[in-house]
């Protein structure tokens, strides 16, 4: 794994470029310039980098006829960009440089006007966009598909001892970060009938909404390979319905335009109602059919054939929100692409990889089989094939054990209750997939040992673990750089992409804390204290 390089410090001729961005960019006088603009300037710099880096992995990718990976989640909880696109370009020594000399804001100032990303909110997402990070940095060709949410859940403000809270409007003055990719769309449809002729059938949808793109570049520290972020961002047919503007209806004008377009506005839209599950649904699969649209476009570009996806894509399912992807990519496979059922399924198994987050059966993703039904016709026919095959399979196994068919069954209808059906996501993405992981050991031991501990039992070798952390570029580098600049002084930089390094700092562990801080470190009291408390 390479080391990252010092960059040679050059303030006078990074300012330079800042102000040529000032200039032809965001077309404002370098010396009059506010803070947001000095912001966009600098991550229009960082950008253009980012952006060479960009083409260049896809081509090598392509010309290499690369297998992708491709992480699929509803969350990717991407912090602030700048600070990180700066520390992976090897160009923040020289923006402190160039704002040190400047005498204006501070670099700090400049990347705290940057808002943070509104498109996760916990633990997940944090994870997802750390593993894109890591896969660049372990320069594997890798893709993330998630939503462009226009609103994060929610903005907080404490107004006389109280919470209030306001829609999270991160793009209200637009981001540098991302690029918009107007000749990127597909048609993701919902509801109507579908028509079956033996392995195949056609779905005629009742409503159709686009699916656009907007991509952001994941850098990787220590080369310069790159991820790809790939966000979705729902567009109506038709703007408005111009004959309601015309007659001054305008709020039935807009209607239409919104009824589509809400689909992407808000992170995890409040789901108590049956109006919002009914969003949430439409979110997952809109975002799900779009990606693997765009997955088999690309393939197709490059092979003209479906026949070998599973040699050339990995797909990943983080948690069970893209689990209609199985359902999906079947569908797409059969009725778009004529590939009969079996093949298709001995694809799509070898394809997808599962991560689960929940030990607690509650919190496990199920749909009411009505609702379903009523959004995803012909996604509900596919599930249910899906599962009558494998309980035919399970039944040969272990005959005359009903108990155990009704427990691993993709469809819960425990109470009897037609009406209660429920289609269970968890059980989906499991049959689906050739691997399923927890998030650390002991989650994975005791996922076997109890939510699962059936399909453990007909699948031993199904289940692994994956111990998830967090990168030491963000979380330590860029979150503490005097501790980090004391640990380079002390151990070498290689931790950044080695924590496993952090190590060589136990003979200091085991005698009397010597340290000796340099100035640069005695300046930062929090980093000292902190590093001498590892040392005792």
């Amino acid at each position: 794994m390479p080391h990252t390089k010092k960059s040679k410090v050059d303030g006078v001729a990074f300012h330079a470029e800042i102000d040529e961005k000032l200039l032809t960019s965001v077309a404002a006088e370098p010396i009059t310039a506010n803070n947001k603009e000095l912001y966009k300037a600098l991550s229009l710099v960082a950008r253009d980098e980012l952006s060479q880096r960009w083409v260049k992995t896809q081509v090598d990718d392509r010309k290499n006829k690369a297998r992708r990976i491709y992480y699929m989640s509803m969350e990717f909880l991407v912090g602030r960009t700048l600070n990180n696109a700066l520390s992976a370009l090897n160009l923040r020594d020289n923006a402190e440089a160039a704002f040190s000399a400047a005498g204006g804001p501070s670099l700090t100032d400049i990347i705290e006007c940057e808002p943070d990303a509104a498109l996760g909110n916990g633990g997940l997402g944090r994870l997802a966009a750390c593993f894109l990070d890591s896969m660049a940095t372990l320069e594997l060709p890798s893709w993330g598909y998630g939503m462009r949410y226009e609103y994060g859940m929610f903005a907080q403000s404490i107004i006389n001892g109280g919470q209030v809270e306001h829609p999270d409007s991160w793009l209200v003055d637009g981001t540098p970060w991302e690029f918009p990719r107007p000749g990127t769309h597909f048609t993701v449809n919902f509801g109507g009938t579908s028509e079956h002729h033996g392995e195949w059938a056609e779905w005629n949808p009742a409503e159709a909404v686009e699916g656009r793109a907007f991509d952001y570049v994941i850098p990787g520290h220590g080369t310069k390979r790159v991820s790809t972020l790939r966000l979705w961002k729902a567009g109506a047919p038709a703007q408005i319905d111009l004959n309601a503007f015309n007659s001054g209806d305008y709020a039935r004008a807009a209607e239409f335009k919104n009824r589509f377009e809400n689909i992407s506005w808000v992170l995890y839209p409040n789901d108590t109602t049956p109006a919002g599950r009914e969003l949430r649904l439409r979110q997952e699969y809109f975002f799900v059919s779009a990606s693997l649209q765009d997955i088999l476009f690309h393939h197709l570009e490059e092979y003209g054939t479906v026949s070998n996806l599973v040699e050339q894509v990995a797909i990943h399912l983080n948690d069970t929100h893209p689990a209609i992807s199985v359902a999906e990519l079947m569908r797409l496979l059969c009725d778009e692409h004529g590939m009969l059922w079996a093949e298709a399924w001995n694809q799509c198994r070898r394809i997808f990889s599962y991560t689960n987050h929940t030990l607690m059966p509650e919190a496990l993703e199920t749909w009411p089989v009505s609702l379903m039904t009523g959004l995803l016709p012909r996604h509900m026919r596919i599930i249910y094939r899906i599962n009558q095959d494998f309980l035919d399979g399970v039944a040969k196994r272990f005959p005359g054990d009903v108990d155990l068919l009704r427990r691993v069954s993709l469809i819960d209808d425990a109470d009897g209750n037609p009406d209660n059906k429920r289609v269970r996501m968890a059980h989906l993405s499991i049959v689906g997939s050739h691997r399923v992981n927890g998030v650390s050991q002991l989650h994975s031991d005791l996922m076997v040992q109890t939510i699962f501990a059936d399909f453990a039992k007909l699948y031993p070798n199904l289940f692994d673990n994956k111990t998830n952390g967090v990168t030491p570029r963000r979380w330590l580098a860029q979150a503490n750089p005097g501790l980090s600049a004391l640990l380079d002084e002390r151990i070498g930089d290689g931790w950044r992409l080695n924590l496993d390094l952090l190590q060589k700092l136990r003979p200091r562990a085991a005698t009397s804390c010597d340290l000796r801080i340099t100035s640069s470190a005695r300046q930062a009291s929090f980093s000292t204290r902190t590093a001498c408390s590892m040392c005792r």
